[in-house]
C-alpha cells in the first residue's frame, strides 16, 4: 500500500504548524507539522544496518488524537514530542488496540485481539477477578528469550498481585501501580489501597508520581546495558484525577475523600479543567524530553526505536477535533491515538505516514525487528511493518477490527464499519469523512454488507463476553 501524503496529513500539519506560530515557538520548539518539514514516508535509502535496536515504547494515559501541537492542538506546546517527530515518523491514522486502558494493553502485550484472553474482556480491568496470564507469551518474554533485557516502568493495569504482575509475564523488571488510576501524591488507587511496587514489593515515595516515573525511566535508559533492551514506559498522565505538580491541597481533599470511602474521588468529576489538562500534558512532553535527553547522553539515541503513542483516545478535556467520540468509544476519538516513531539508526527523520496501523501491528513489528519470532500456539493478530518501514515494502489492506461492549468497528483501507450502541450499522469513509458524519451505509449496501460480515467472522473465533 503506497504511502501518500493526504489531506487528513496535511490538514494536521497545516493545524500543528498554525498552533506553534499562535503560541510563538521559535525555530527549536516549531511543529514538525508543515508540509515544508514533513515529507511522505519512505524507506531510507541506500540500505542501512544496524544491531538489534533498543526498544523504548512509550505510551501516555488518555492522550486525546489532537492534544500534541504536532497534531494540531492550539493551545497545548509538545515542543519535545514535536522534536521526536520531525527526527522520526508522524503517523496520522494510527490506533489503539481498544478503548480503554487494560484492554489496548493486553493487546499491545500479547500482539493478539483482546477478546483472545479473559482478562482481555473486561473493560478496563477494575478488581482480582482477572488479568494477563503468566502462561501467555508477551513481547517482553519474547524478547527476553531472544536476549533482551526487559524492563516495564508505570502503570501496568494487567491485574493485580499476587497472580498477575509484570515479573510473572516477562519483564525482568518492575516499578510502577498495578491499578487503572492512582492519586498523583498518595498513591492511593480506587479502593484505598496503597500502589507503588517495585517489583511484588510495596514502595514508599510520595513525591508527584510523574517526577518519580520520568527519574526511574532516565536511570535505566542511562545504564551500561550489556545487550538491547526493551522499556515500557507507561505513564498515567494526563489519565484523572486532574492533579499537576505541585497541586498539594488538590491532592490532599481527594485523599481525604478516598479515606473516607468515596470511591468516586479518583474520578474527579467535580474538578479539572482546560488549563489543568494543558498543563499536565505540557508536563508529560517535559518528562518525555528528560528522558530523552538521558538517553541521547547514554551513546544509545542512534541504535535506540523510540516509540511514542496514547493507550486510547482523549477523555473529558481532551481536544480530539475533527474527531468524534471520545474514550470508551469506537468512533474515531475513542481510538485514534497519536503515535511517532523514530530509529536513527535505520530511518529517515522528517516523515509522516497515513497508512492505517494499530496495536498490534507494533508488537509483531517490533518482534521482527528484533528477531524474536511469536510463539507459534499463540498467532498474532498484527501485521508486521517492517518490511514496511526498513525496505519500502507495500503494506496488504487487510481489515483493523475492535469490539467493545455495546460496540463494534472494522477499519478497510479508507472505509469503515461502525454500529454503536444505537443498534444501527453505519459506514463512512474517512478519507473524506474524518469526522464520521456522512452515513454512506444506504449507498454502499454490498461494501456495507462485506465489512459487516468481516467483522463477524473475526468475532466468531473470540472470547464471549
Amino acid at each position: 500500500m503506497p504511502t501518500s501524503l493526504s489531506r487528513r496529513a496535511l490538514g494536521g500539519a497545516a493545524a500543528g504548524a498554525a498552533a506553534a506560530a499562535a503560541l510563538g515557538a521559535g525555530p527549536a520548539e516549531a511543529s514538525p507539522g508543515t508540509p515544508a518539514a514533513e515529507r511522505p514516508f519512505r524507506a531510507a535509502h541506500p540500505r542501512r544496518h544496524s544491531r538489534r535496536p533498543n526498544i523504548l515504547f512509550i505510551l501516555g494515559d488518555d492522550l486525546g488524537w489532537a492534544d500534541l501541537s504536532s497534531y494540531g492542538a492550539p493551545h497545548i506546546r509538545t515542543p519535545h514530542l514535536d522534536r521526536l517527530a520531525r527526527e522520526g515518523v508522524r503517523f496520522t491514522d494510527a490506533y489503539s488496540g481498544s478503548a480503554t486502558c487494560s484492554p489496548t494493553r493486553f493487546s499491545l502485550y500479547t500482539g493478539r485481539y483482546p477478546g483472545r484472553t479473559k482478562g482481555g474482556l473486561a473493560e478496563p480491568i477494575a478488581d482480582k477477578s482477572v488479568g494477563l496470564e503468566p502462561t501467555h507469551p508477551t513481547l517482553a518474554s519474547l524478547l527476553r528469550d531472544s536476549g533482551y533485557a526487559t524492563a516495564l516502568i508505570g502503570k501496568w493495569h494487567c491485574g493485580y498481585l499476587p497472580d498477575y504482575s509484570p515479573t510473572k509475564s516477562g519483564w525482568d523488571e518492575f516499578f510502577g501501580n498495578f491499578g487503572g488510576a492512582l492519586e498523583y501524591y498518595s498513591k492511593l488507587g480506587l479502593g484505598g489501597e496503597y500502589d507503588l511496587y517495585e517489583g511484588d514489593a510495596e514502595y514508599k515515595d510520595l513525591r508527584y508520581y510523574t517526577r518519580i516515573l520520568t527519574e526511574r525511566a532516565s536511570e535505566y535508559v542511562s545504564r551500561d546495558h550489556g545487550k538491547p533492551w526493551l522499556l515500557n514506559l507507561n505513564f498515567t498522565t494526563p489519565h484523572w484525577p486532574w492533579i499537576a505538580d505541585g497541586d498539594e491541597e488538590a491532592s490532599a481533599e481527594i485523599v481525604r475523600r478516598i479515606k473516607a470511602g468515596d470511591r468516586s474521588a479518583l474520578w474527579h468529576q467535580d474538578g479539572g479543567s482546560i488549563e489543568k489538562y494543558k498543563e499536565m500534558v505540557e508536563d508529560l512532553d517535559r518528562s518525555i524530553g528528560q528522558v530523552l535527553k538521558a538517553l541521547r547522553r547514554s551513546g544509545q539515541e542512534q541504535d535506540t526505536l523510540v516509540f511514542f503513542a496514547s493507550d486510547n483516545g482523549g477523555e473529558r478535556f481532551s481536544y480530539n477535533w475533527p474527531l468524534a467520540g471520545n474514550k470508551g468509544s469506537l468512533q474515531e476519538g475513542g481510538i485514534r491515538v497519536p503515535s511517532v516513531l523514530r530509529w536513527p539508526a535505520r530511518i529517515d527523520g522528517g516523515q509522516v505516514s497515513d497508512l492505517p496501523v494499530y496495536t498490534p501491528d507494533w508488537t509483531a513489528t517490533l518482534l521482527e525487528l528484533a528477531g524474536a519470532r511469536p510463539h507459534p500456539a499463540y498467532p498474532l493478530d498484527g501485521t508486521s511493518l517492517a518490511g514496511h518501514l526498513l525496505r519500502g515494502e507495500d503494506v496488504p489492506e487487510r481489515d483493523l477490527f475492535w469490539r467493545v461492549r455495546g460496540e463494534r468497528a472494522l477499519r478497510r483501507g479508507d472505509w469503515k464499519y461502525y454500529r454503536g450502541k444505537s443498534g444501527r450499522d453505519q459506514l463512512f469513509h474517512l478519507a473524506e469523512d474524518t469526522r464520521e458524519q456522512a452515513d454512506r451505509a444506504p449507498f454502499e449496501q454490498a461494501r456495507l454488507a462485506a465489512l459487516r460480515a468481516a467483522w463477524e467472522g473475526i468475532d466468531a473465533r473470540l472470547l464471549r463476553y
